[in-house]
């Protein structure tokens, strides 16, 4: 990894990588509980509507593997700047869309275009602050971006009651062609990076199955609770009777438990050591998992009870995901942006695929979700067992 000269405002950098980086959640987030309503507006059906979702983060996907490469050879600050600007004005272009392929299309490319800064921020952070400080930076970093989940949806169900499905994309809009102006006039604060040249590219880190155990076990873990959050709104209206309010309820919980765990994992992986904390969470995920299954199979609806089943999943990430995304870029052996990029994309891609596999059976009720959340979780801890970790250097 090559960095150049940066101002020593670590500070407004940090601000700057966390505000990109939550900008580009929130085009999953705030659009969220517009989807039950879709069909409705534009045409379809409930399983078509949730393609809505599954293409912003198969569109990212795609994005973060661009990304991955063209920050090995160019400037990421002017990278992120484009990456804004061009969310942006896709953003704007979806909210005029006539029908649900049309959007789901805008879809694919709005995450293709928003998906830099997730690229870039583990390494930006650790040019900053150095490997030590990192993991305690990237818990800071999960736990600003976890309140996205908890507060975008609400923002977003007042945004469809005030003006309608179409509003939430012009916010998008307004906010990330905002953001890439300040991007562009505060760069000089951000490290001026170019990371990986010559590594092998893709195929090389492809071919580290110690990488990849940490970065599949986190996208399994991680993908899990996401493929839940995404189900979660049409399964709740249309299968169990519930509302969105009852939504939000596991959202704001779920996030709450995870702030809690991300904010002391820095301290206890000092004390107990990063593998220690990642087999604990993911163990703690693959709990939760194993419980809503085991209640989706007797029959269980109750969504009070499916927010307490969803608490574990949400402290796991919480302990093992700063240690883990660390420890996936350490062994990416300087290729900060292509590691990350492959994190990322087994994240999304694992959400892609878990969404689309629950989406033809996502008013038949909790079970189909069970089953994708507990196979993901368990195989996750069984990476873990199979694949030896990352030696210390």
């Amino acid at each position: 990894m090559t960095t150049g000269k940066h101002g020593g405002h670590a500070g407004i950098a940090f601000a700057l990588i966390v505000t990109s980086t939550v900008l580009g959640i929130a085009g999953t987030d705030l659009v969220l509980p517009a989807v039950p309503s879709l069909p409705e507006v534009l045409g379809g059906s409930y399983a078509q509507a949730q393609f809505v979702l599954a293409a912003f983060v198969t569109g990212s996907a795609a994005g973060l593997l661009t990304f991955g490469t063209l920050g090995a050879h160019f400037d990421q600050r002017r990278l992120l700047v484009a990456s804004l600007v061009a969310y942006g004005l896709i953003s704007a272009v979806a909210g005029m869309s006539t029908s649900l392929d049309m959007l789901i299309g805008l879809r694919f490319l709005q995450g293709a275009a928003g998906s830099a800064a997730a690229v870039f921020a583990p390494g930006m952070i650790r040019a900053l602050f150095g490997d030590e400080r990192a993991v305690g930076k990237l818990g800071l970093l999960g736990s600003i971006e976890s309140l996205t989940p908890a507060l975008a949806p609400v923002v977003g169900v007042w945004l469809l009651s005030l003006a309608g499905w179409t509003v939430s994309f012009d916010v998008i809009a307004a906010l990330a062609l905002l953001l890439a102006g300040a991007v562009a006039a505060l760069s000089r604060h951000l490290p001026a990076l170019t990371t990986g040249k010559g590594a092998g590219g893709y195929a090389h880190l492809l071919r580290d199955a110690t990488l990849l155990r940490y970065a599949v076990s986190h996208a399994f873990t991680l993908g899990a609770l996401l493929v839940i959050v995404f189900a979660a709104p049409t399964v709740f209206v249309a299968a169990l009777g519930a509302g969105l309010k009852d939504f939000i309820i596991m959202q704001m919980t779920g996030i709450a438990t995870f702030i809690v765990a991300a904010n002391w994992t820095g301290r206890l992986t000092g004390r107990f050591g990063a593998e220690r904390m990642i087999w604990f969470g993911t163990a703690l995920s693959a709990l939760g998992g194993v419980a809503m299954l085991a209640y989706a199979l007797i029959g269980g609806a109750n969504t009070l009870v499916v927010t307490a089943l969803f608490v574990p999943f949400n402290f796991g990430l919480g302990f093992r995901g700063p240690p883990g995304f660390h420890r996936a870029v350490v062994a990416s052996q300087g290729d900060d942006a292509r590691g990350a990029a492959l994190v990322v994309v087994a994240i999304l891609g694992t959400t892609a695929v878990g969404t689309a596999m629950v989406a033809p059976f996502i008013t038949l009720g909790l079970l189909p979700l069970a089953i994708v959340a507990a196979a993901l979780v368990l195989v996750a801890l069984l990476l873990l067992a199979v694949i030896p970790p990352l030696k210390d250097r």
